[in-house]
This record gives structure tokens, C-alpha cells and sequence, in this order.
């Protein structure tokens, strides 16, 4: 049975947006976690244990955290996730973070400078609504080619 593998590609953080709970991620935040390499987990909706892919590439540009990664079918989640590509149901990213250095912004949320990022999800519903993913290529990707989502 051949593997079928997706490559997805979008922001997983875009930097002075503010998010659903008034969140504002700054550029740089990401410096200290990009720099200490290791793996950052790609899951189905920030459920450990429920791996979805895994991510090749995470950077920081001008416009926030640019990731690029692997959907497989792997494992059930792989799956389920490819599923939901499938059907223009998913397409968003999410971060699982530890704020390592934040303040509290006037109105609510908080101001984050330096984050500890533990994992990128998939998601259907993303707490940043810009955080946002396309099939970027891989042989799957006419399939799962994902309408009216810009990325960059």
C-alpha cells in the first residue's frame, strides 16, 4: 500500500495581528525556539499523541512564523486530517506555546515577545483566522488543492 503524502505550506503565527482571545505576537518571538532546533510536533487539533504529519520547515519572515510540512497517512490522525483537507473542512494552523516573555495588553490578551512553541496543529477553526494553509505540492496536491486561501 503506497503512502499518501500531502506537502502543506502557510503561516502558523502572523506577527501584530491581534487573535480571537487578544493575543499579539510580535516579530522575534520565535527566535529562541527556531534557533534551539528539535522537533516541533505537527497534531490534529493540539491532541497529543495524535501526529498528523510532521513539519520541515519553520522560519520566521516579515510577516510571521512561514511553516511547510507533511500530511501522511500514516497514522489515523494522518488520515483524518487528509480527510478533512479532502473535504475544505481544515485549513488552518494553530500554535501550542509556553509564553516565555509577555505583557498584559490594555484591553485583554497580552503583548507576547518570546514564545516556547511545543507543537503546530491542524485545526478547522484557528484561533488567529489569518493562520491559514495550502497544498503546496507533493502527489496528493491536485486532490487536496485548497481554493481561495492566499498565503503570503
Amino acid at each position: 500500500m503506497k503512502t499518501e503524502t500531502l506537502v502543506i505550506e502557510g503561516y502558523a503565527s502572523l506577527f501584530g495581528l491581534e487573535d480571537l482571545a487578544g493575543d499579539v505576537v510580535r516579530a522575534g518571538a520565535f527566535t529562541r525556539t527556531l534557533a534551539r532546533g528539535g522537533e516541533v510536533r505537527m497534531l490534529l487539533s493540539h491532541v497529543g499523541g495524535r501526529t498528523a504529519g510532521r513539519w520541515t520547515t519553520m522560519r520566521e519572515d516579515g510577516r510571521g512564523l512561514f511553516v511547510r510540512g507533511l500530511v501522511t497517512d500514516d497514522t489515523a490522525a494522518g488520515q483524518a486530517a487528509l480527510k478533512l483537507i479532502g473535504e475544505r473542512a481544515m485549513s488552518g494552523l494553530s500554535i501550542g506555546f509556553i509564553a516565555r516573555d509577555w505583557s498584559p495588553r490594555v484591553v485583554r490578551g497580552r503583548e507576547l515577545r518570546e514564545i516556547e512553541l511545543r507543537e503546530i496543529s491542524l485545526v478547522t477553526s484557528p484561533m488567529l483566522p489569518g493562520a491559514q494553509f495550502a497544498a503546496a505540492g507533493g502527489a496528493a496536491a491536485e486532490k487536496y488543492a485548497l481554493r481561495n486561501v492566499r498565503i503570503g
